[in-house]
């Protein structure tokens, strides 16, 4: 298996426990999170290109724009509002709130419709 269907796999696999209504909203934010990592790094591999750690998306993505074009600082800036803002929030924070996952939700939304036009643009879909 390739490291581009590899990510796929894994994204799917995340995004199905991401939408699973039957398991917590702090796992399902973070299961939004890994979803949009894995189609991220599905995204780079199409240019035989690997993030290796989630904490060097931004870095990566802005050194190689060509995969995102004029869409890379929304991918990073939204993909950091996971990360650094709502992720921790819910996992580690005082609170579990259904907003933040619906707020997760919607972020993940956007990075998903980014990789996607991008992924079509390499004339290989989702």
């Amino acid at each position: 298996m390739s490291g581009f269907e590899l990510h796929i796999e894994k994204y799917n696999l995340f995004k199905k426990d991401a939408e699973n209504e039957t398991v917590s909203h702090p796992s399902r934010i973070d299961a939004y999170f890994a979803a949009a990592y894995q189609l991220i790094e599905a995204c780079m591999s199409k240019y035989g290109l690997h993030i290796n750690k989630h904490k060097m998306v931004r870095a990566m993505l802005t050194q190689e724009e060509r995969v995102f074009k004029s869409d890379t600082e929304t991918v990073w800036r939204k993909f950091q509002l996971l990360e650094n803002q709502i992720r921790p929030g819910q996992a580690y924070g005082g609170k579990i709130n259904g907003e933040e996952l619906k707020r997760a939700k919607r972020v993940f939304e956007e990075i998903e419709k980014i990789c996607e036009k991008a992924l079509k643009n390499d004339s290989k879909g989702v």
